[in-house]
């Protein structure tokens, strides 16, 4: 692979992960509906988890309804996934130069893990559900991955 391709590698695996990260955190902001969307067509998930999802909702619905205030903690997770996604800029204009900012992402996505499983049994989240949650470290250091070796690679380019 020549120095364009791998710049073009590393910038279409940042871009999938910039997408993944803002997606990931907008859908934060319209939580109830779309759980309320979720509960409607419950008859596509397992009873257990249809069963979870209702409770989620039911709880965010009250929660909205004699708190609408503490929805501003979600408001403030979604703006922090955008925040992190603008990090990501960096990478497109001159991966070697930040590579931390790639290293910082895949630090971030294993510390997924603890979180998940530490804070899931303590807020009694199900384990199917903690495990999920996991998926967003496992599926989000993937690219990032891909883009840290093929910038090492870059890197070995430009020292030659």
């Amino acid at each position: 692979m020549n120095e364009q391709q791998l710049r073009k590698r590393i910038r279409i695996w940042v871009w999938i992960f910039i997408v993944g990260l803002v997606l990931s955190g907008v859908t934060a902001f319209p939580i109830e509906t779309e759980l309320a969307i979720m509960v409607n067509h419950s008859s596509i998930f397992p009873d257990f988890m249809a069963h979870w999802i209702a409770t989620i909702y039911s709880a965010v619905h009250d929660t909205n309804i004699r708190y609408p205030w503490l929805a501003y903690g979600t408001d403030w997770l979604a703006f922090g996934h955008i925040v992190i996604a603008t990090t990501f800029i960096g990478p497109l204009r001159d991966p070697v130069k930040n590579i931390w900012v790639i290293q910082f992402g895949m630090i971030a996505c294993v510390m997924v893990l603890p979180l998940a499983f530490i804070a899931g049994p303590i807020r009694h989240i199900p384990v199917y559900w903690s495990v999920i949650d996991c998926c967003f470290g496992v599926f989000g250091i993937m690219p990032l991955y891909i883009c840290y070796k093929s910038i090492r690679k870059l890197e070995a380019m430009a020292g030659k």
